[in-house]
C-alpha cells in the first residue's frame, strides 16, 4: 500500500526552502520547542494516511476524545489515502502550509524533511530512555533516527507477505510453497481450479518494487544490498539483481491473468480479486489483512499468509522480511509543537494503541504490548510475529533509495513487465541514475 515516488518529497522540501515563510509557522523562523508545557488552545492541523473506510474514524475519534479533555483545542484533519498523501504532502510543503503533524514513511522520504529543516528533533521526548520512548520498540524508533537524533513517532509496524485463500489451495490440491520455484509451479493447478493464481496491479508502480525488493534481499548479499542503497557506495551490479528481475518477470507471466497488462491495473483491483474469491493469492502488507477479510467470501477463517518463498540458489538473507514502520513527524516551525507532542502521546497511549491494532483497523501498533492474540486478529498477530523474528527488515525500495534511483527502479519495473526493457537495460538505467545522484 505504500510507496511513493520519493522525488515528491525532495521536490516538496526544495520548494518549501525557497519560500520565505517555511511550512506552517506563518513566517516564524523559531525552532519548535517540543519540551515546553502545551497550551491547550488553538487549532492543531494533522495530515494522515487514514482516509476512507475502515481507517477514517480512527483519528476522528481520537480528536473528539482529546477535545473532551481539552475543549479549547480544535482540529483540522486532512485525511488522505495511501496514493493521494504523496501529492498532498508536496502541495502543502511547497505552499508553506505543512501541518503541525504529518504522515511519513521511513528512509529517504523522511530524511528529506529532516535535512530540509521541516521535522522537529524529538530526541528529548522520545529517544530510548525517556518515558515516552520506552513505550516503543527501540527498532521502530531507530527507523526514524538520523545523525543520532530521533525525529519520528512510529505509529505502526508493517511487513510484506503473500496472503492466500485456503479454500482455493484446498480445491487445487496444493500445499503452501516453500521455494519460489514451487510458488510458480502452484499457479497452474490454481488456474485449473478456476482462480487467478496471483492478483497483481502495478498501475502505481510500487507494487512491482515490493516483489523486487524482497527478491533482492534473498538474492543479493546483505552487505552489498545495503551498500547499494547509498549513492556513494552503490554499484548495482551484483548478479542477484538480474536474477531477481528474471524471477519477477516469470511470476508476472506465469501467475497473473493480466501479464504485461498489469501496469494498467490498480492495486485495489487486485485486493478486490482476492477478497472477492476470484484470486487465490495477493502479495500484501500486514496493514491490509483485516480490511481484506472483512467480507463474506474471504474471512479470517479461510485466510492464510506466508513469506514470499526463497528462490533456489539464493545468496542473500533467507530470513529477511521486507517492511518498515510508518509514522508521523512534527513540523519544526510549528508554534503548537508542544501541543502536537501531547496529542501524539495521547494517540499512542496503551489503550489507543490496542484499538489501532484491533479490527477493523488492523494497524499493528509499535507500542510495546499493543499487539496480542487478544487485541489483534490471528493474521495480524502472526504477521507481526514473523516481522519481529526476521533477521532484518528491508525497507521499501522506493523510500530507502534516493529519488533519482527510486524513479529509475519505478520506471524499470514497469518496463520489465511490459517487455520494453531487459534486466540488463534496467540495471544500466539504475546505475546511470545513481551516478547522477552522487
Amino acid at each position: 500500500m505504500q510507496r511513493k515516488k520519493t522525488t515528491l518529497a525532495a521536490m516538496a522540501v526544495g520548494a518549501a526552502l525557497m519560500l520565505s515563510g517555511c511550512a506552517g509557522g506563518g513566517g516564524n523562523d523559531a525552532v519548535a520547542d517540543v519540551t515546553a508545557e502545551p497550551e491547550f488552545s488553538g487549532k492543531l492541523s494533522i495530515l494522515t494516511k487514514f482516509a476512507g473506510e475502515p481507517l477514517g474514524p480512527y483519528f476522528e475519534d481520537l480528536a473528539a476524545a482529546y477535545q473532551e479533555q481539552h475543549p479549547d483545542v480544535e482540529f483540522e484533519l486532512i485525511q488522505e489515502t495511501d496514493q493521494s498523501v504523496k501529492d498532498k504532502t508536496k502541495t502543502l510543503t511547497a505552499s508553506g502550509a505543512l501541518p503541525d503533524i504529518y504522515f511519513t514513511w521511513t528512509g529517504t522520504w523522511a530524511q528529506n524533511f529532516v535535512e530540509g529543516g521541516l521535522a522537529a528533533d524529538l530526541s528529548e521526548v522520545i529517544a530510548p530512555g525517556t518515558e515516552w520512548g520506552d513505550s516503543f520498540g527501540e527498532a521502530s524508533l531507530d527507523a526514524f533516527k538520523y545523525d543520532d537524533k530521533y525525529f519520528g513517532i512510529p505509529l505502526y509496524n508493517n511487513g510484506k507477505f503473500m496472503g492466500y485463500n485456503t479454500d482455493a489451495f484446498e480445491k487445487a490440491g496444493i500445499e503452501v510453497p516453500t521455494t519460489f520455484e514451487q510458488l510458480i509451479d502452484s499457479c497452474g493447478p490454481l488456474r485449473d481450479a478456476g482462480y487467478e493464481p496471483i492478483a497483481f496491479g502495478n498501475k502505481d508502480g510500487w507494487p512491482g518494487l515490493h516483489y523486487l525488493q524482497q527478491l533482492f534481499a534473498y538474492n543479493v548479499p546483505s552487505d552489498t544490498l545495503n551498500a547499494d542503497f547509498d549513492p556513494e557506495t552503490a554499484k548495482w551490479d551484483d548478479p542477484g539483481y538480474a536474477k531477481s528481475l528474471e524471477e519477477f518477470k516469470e511470476l508476472v507471466n506465469e501467475c497473473t491473468d493480466s501479464g504485461t497488462g498489469t501496469n494498467g491495473v490498480l492495486y485495489t483491483t487486485a485486493q478486490e480479486a482476492l477478497s472477492g474469491g476470484r484470486a487465490a493469492m495477493y502479495y500484501q502488507e500486514i496493514l491490509e489483512f483485516d480490511q481484506l477479510t472483512s467480507g463474506d467470501i474471504l474471512t479470517p477463517e479461510n485466510f492464510g499468509l506466508f513469506k514470499l518463498p526463497v528462490p533456489e540458489g539464493a545468496k542473500g538473507d533467507p530470513d529477511a522480511v521486507e517492511g518498515s514502520p510508518e509514522g508521523y513527524l512534527i513540523n519544526a516551525k510549528s508554534p503548537r509543537a508542544a501541543l502536537a507532542v501531547d496529542f501524539m502521546k495521547f494517540v499512542t497511549d496503551p489503550e489507543n494503541a490496542k484499538t489501532l491494532s484491533s479490527p477493523p483497523y488492523g494497524q499493528p501498533s509499535t507500542v510495546i504490548g499493543a499487539v496480542t492474540e487478544e487485541t489483534s486478529s490471528a493474521a495480524v498477530f502472526d504477521g507481526i510475529g514473523q516481522v519481529n523474528d526476521a533477521s532484518q527488515l528491508v525497507v521499501w525500495l522506493d523510500t530507502v533509495t534516493v529519488p533519482e534511483v527510486a524513479d529509475a527502479w519505478l520506471a524499470g519495473g514497469e518496463a520489465l513487465i511490459s517487455g520494453d526493457s531487459s534486466p540488463e537495460d534496467i540495471l544500466a538505467s539504475v546505475q546511470k541514475a545513481n551516478e547522477m545522484a552522487r
